[in-house]
């Protein structure tokens, strides 16, 4: 699947975490430590596009030149509910300047649209291109929700090449919907998966992932 904005993951962590993510017979817990595992792994490889700035640092014993983050941005990390919480933790960890600005949509099983039931993403944007939003989502299947979610960023007027989704497992169907929509996001993910049931569901995937990482 050619794209230079489609990053796939792959080592082998990655590849041990999505063995333990797909066996019916891992139980919550080996769930949860496997995709923080994965999600921290994935994140690390979507922040590769934040700027960065000059800085000089005193150690303890003299003084470097150094990079870091530059402070004049605004990162966002945007997880769909409910199966997108579990990147909310590695991400504050990693990125502790970031708000995190919850989506909650579910999917109606017959017609597969996603149905909003909370956004904590309304806020003023002032300066557009100085945001960078990290979209969170375990499963990308049809990619309707992920529609959904960049929609609200690219209506701030935040560039498409400032967004960053980032998913686990992802089908083909959904790959090109969220392309053809929007060309010029980023998408990182750990796999790509044969493609789609008649319900919706990615094949061979890993079942449902919010049912599977809280246990319902």
């Amino acid at each position: 699947m050619e794209n230079k904005n489609l990053k796939i993951v792959s080592n082998p962590i990655v590849n041990q975490s999505l063995c333990t993510l797909r066996s019916r017979d891992t139980d919550t817990q080996g769930v949860r430590l496997a995709a923080r595992t994965l999600t921290r792994i994935l994140l690390y490889e979507a922040t590769k596009n934040l700027p960065q700035k000059d800085v000089v640092v005193v150690t303890p014993v003299d003084k470097c030149e150094a990079k870091t983050i530059d402070d004049d941005i605004t990162i966002i990390i945007s997880p769909i509910l409910r199966a997108g919480l579990i990147f909310t933790d590695e991400a504050v960890d990693i990125l502790p300047q970031a708000t995190i600005r919850h989506i909650g949509m579910y999917r109606d099983e017959k017609t597969l649209k996603p149905v909003w039931y909370y956004n904590k993403v309304p806020m003023p944007v002032s300066e557009p291109k100085k945001y960078y939003v990290f979209i969170t989502d375990p499963m990308l299947a049809t990619g309707n929700s992920l529609i959904e979610a960049i929609k609200l960023y690219t209506e701030k007027g935040i560039p498409e090449n400032n967004i960053c989704c980032v998913c686990m497992i992802s089908a083909p169907e959904g790959i090109e919907a969220v392309f053809n929509k929007y060309p010029n996001i980023k998408l990182i993910v750990a796999a790509v998966d044969k493609g789609l049931n008649s319900r919706g569901y990615i094949i061979p995937g890993m079942g449902d992932a919010g049912d599977r990482i809280f246990n319902t």
